[in-house]
């Protein structure tokens, strides 16, 4: 059964029904030809996974009646990727689009020295609702109860700051550092440089605020890729210990 998506607020558990509104209403009516009886799996993006059966349609909403629901735990295990805005806009879309897929907990859109696109002002606004409607669509191709975070640009000297990770790595082209690190059970936050990598001095105020410098391998990955690949990577060691969902 497909899933879909609608605002926490829109969701009323003690009255048993929620509304869904906007694109997903779109996608459920106008695309999917969905009608009063039918049975949907909706979810309010932070676990919960409700049973829905289609109550009344109108012009711009419908109302669904919650036939059974259930909270989906979230897994100890978190990874959150800031990666540089890249010149190429399909590019950064096509990483968050498939970080989306592969679980990323939280995408941080990261301006460096090197950064060469830098929206500002209304123009960050139109980019931040069509990252949204990307990994939402990612989100609900791939059945995640948990819709990842989705920060606005931020400076590197303001991602150095952020506060409640378990480990902080740093990869490029310059370190020699095998990735040997557990990722299961805690908090990941990775720094992913982009055109050109990080400079020197980005690099050394790293590892001042305690990221610690490892190698993605000796041949260079795009900026893309080394984001996917850090996903990826937890992504496989959770497999490996048989963990639970952790979407």
């Amino acid at each position: 059964m497909e899933l879909f998506y609608t605002s926490p607020a829109h969701v009323d558990l003690a009255a048993r029904a929620l509304v869904i509104d906007g694109d997903e209403f779109h996608h459920l009516v106008r695309v999917l030809r969905k009608k009063e009886g039918d049975q949907i799996l909706v979810t309010d993006g932070n676990g919960l996974r409700c049973e829905v059966t289609i109550s009344v349609l109108d012009k711009r909403s419908l109302r669904g009646e919650i036939l059974k629901y259930v909270s989906i735990e979230r897994s100890p295990a978190e990874v959150a990727v800031a990666l540089s805005l890249l010149k190429a806009p399909q590019r950064f879309e096509l990483f968050l689009e498939k970080a989306t897929e592969l679980g990323v907990s939280s995408i941080i859109p990261m301006i460096t020295a090197r950064t060469i696109s830098q929206p500002s002002g209304e123009k960050v606004q139109g980019k931040l609702n069509r990252w949204r409607t990307i990994m939402l669509s990612a989100a609900r191709q791939s059945k995640r109860y948990y819709l990842p975070q989705l920060y606005e640009p931020l400076s590197f000297k303001k991602v150095l700051e952020l506060q409640g990770y378990d480990l902080r790595l740093i990869p490029y082209e310059g370190s020699e550092v095998p990735p040997r690190v557990k990722c299961a059970g805690k908090k990941t936050l990775f720094l992913i440089g982009g055109e050109g990598g990080f400079t020197t001095g980005e690099v050394q105020a790293a590892e001042v605020a305690a990221f610690a410098p490892i190698s993605f391998g000796k041949t260079i990955l795009r900026a893309e890729t080394a984001g996917l690949f850090a996903v990826a990577y937890v992504r496989s060691q959770l497999l490996e210990e048989d963990s639970a969902e952790w979407f």
